[in-house]
């Protein structure tokens, strides 16, 4: 057994704090938390891990990853510049970025030839460094709609039917269904064009349902979201209200999200302020006031920052996941907040919160130990002194390659 001491213990419910607290793990799993000494001296365990000054709390979850997206398809030839071996070694690269910046779990919301599924059991097995993944594989989407290039068309409802179901077969944890089109495929439908209808959404949600699974869509149009609320998604994916000429926030329709009770992922990242020079202003602070909106709605916002892409020359990395939380900081959202958001919140709307998310006992060993207290500044989540997946140390801060991300 394993203690680990520092000066505060955050459990990822809003207002639990442990002062003076230790976790003790047990193998993969937590067995308790308290007060300083609840799980006995060293003679009763392995290892004592003492942390003056440190803050231990669960986990960080990113909702919304794409560890191998690849925008560089040519439409005409349908093939993509990177094989699918030379792929999946980006995206283990990527892996090991996202658990280097504190992240224990991610949501995998698109890749093409089930390679999410290889990496996300080579993880579990030990083969490869990374978090815990939750695999959505292809995007259900129109034949030459958004991301159709990951192999999901399906044009109506009997193909719907049969590209969900052989997804699950697969062995995919969700699904993802492109509610709206998108700007970053070329040729396809845009962002606020909606892509499929109630009736369609709804048969991808009834076909995860058989297998105790949920649904993320990915929707910017008004009619995306709406449907994709009607239909019984678990979360949305952007929600951003876009129309041909820009974000137009919809007070009833957000009133209506978060009557659902449907998580929504805004996927804010990092790189607000790089867009904001090649996007503008106008756009990128009616999004941002958007967002703000969502949660005055009541809306139940989780962290998630679509890492993996690149718009306008501007790189999403997916170890960048910390300056995604600050910006939700800046936007006046409390750091308490944006802990259960990333954390608790994030693992219940991902399917995971009975196994991860908080810190007690029986739950999965997903924790991290920083350097500072992040109730006191967000930003302390970079201080990372200690990353354990199913209780295995697997931190690997300082080392970069000279790949990128995307």
């Amino acid at each position: 057994m394993r203690i680990i001491r520092a000066a505060k213990v955050l459990t990822g419910r809003p207002g639990e704090v442990v002062q003076d607290g230790e976790v003790a793990v047990d193998g993969a799993t937590i067995v308790s938390v308290g007060p300083r000494g609840g799980a006995g001296g060293p003679g009763e365990a392995g290892e004592v891990l003492d942390l003056p000054g440190c803050t231990v709390l669960p986990g960080l979850i990113d909702a919304h990853v794409h560890l191998g997206f690849d925008d560089k398809v040519d439409p005409v030839t349908r093939r993509s510049a990177e094989s699918e071996r030379h792929l999946l070694l980006r995206m283990a690269e990527n892996a090991r970025k996202l658990v280097s910046a504190g992240v224990t779990t991610a949501r995998d919301l698109g890749a093409p030839g089930f390679l999410d599924l290889a990496l996300r059991d080579a993880i579990e097995e030990g083969l490869a460094v990374g978090p815990h993944l939750v695999a959505a594989t292809r995007p259900i989407t129109l034949t030459g709609g958004h991301c159709w290039y990951m192999g999901g068309e399906a044009d109506d409802l009997p193909a719907i039917r049969r590209v969900a179901r052989e997804n699950l077969r697969a062995g995919a944890d969700c699904l993802k269904v492109m509610a709206s089109g998108g700007l970053m495929t070329p040729g396809a439908p845009p962002s606020w064009v909606r892509q499929y209808t109630t009736e369609q959404i709804r048969a991808v949600v009834e076909e995860a349902a058989t297998r105790g699974k949920g649904v993320a869509a990915h929707a910017h149009a008004h009619a995306a979201i709406r449907s994709a609320v009607e239909a019984g998604v678990t979360t949305i994916e952007h929600c951003s209200f876009f129309t041909a000429t820009g974000h137009r926030h919809d007070r009833e329709l957000a009133e209506l999200v978060a009557a659902s009770g449907t998580y929504v992922c805004p996927t804010v990242h990092g790189v607000t302020g790089r867009l904001r020079d090649t996007l503008g202003a106008e756009v990128l602070d009616a999004w941002l006031h958007s967002v703000v909106a969502l949660r005055e709605a009541g809306v139940r916002l989780i962290a998630g920052t679509d890492s993996g892409f690149a718009a306008q020359g501007v790189a999403n990395r997916t170890d960048g996941y910390v300056a995604g939380l600050e910006v939700f900081a800046r936007l006046g959202f409390g750091n308490a907040e944006i802990i259960e958001m990333a954390t608790a919140r994030a693992a219940d709307a991902c399917g995971v919160g009975a196994v991860t998310g908080t810190v007690e006992p029986g739950k999965r060993a997903d924790l991290i130990a920083v350097r500072g207290d992040p109730l006191e500044r967000i930003a302390d989540l970079r201080e990372l002194v200690l990353v354990l997946v199913s209780g295995r140390a697997v931190t690997q801060t300082g080392v970069d390659t000279v790949t990128d991300s995307v």
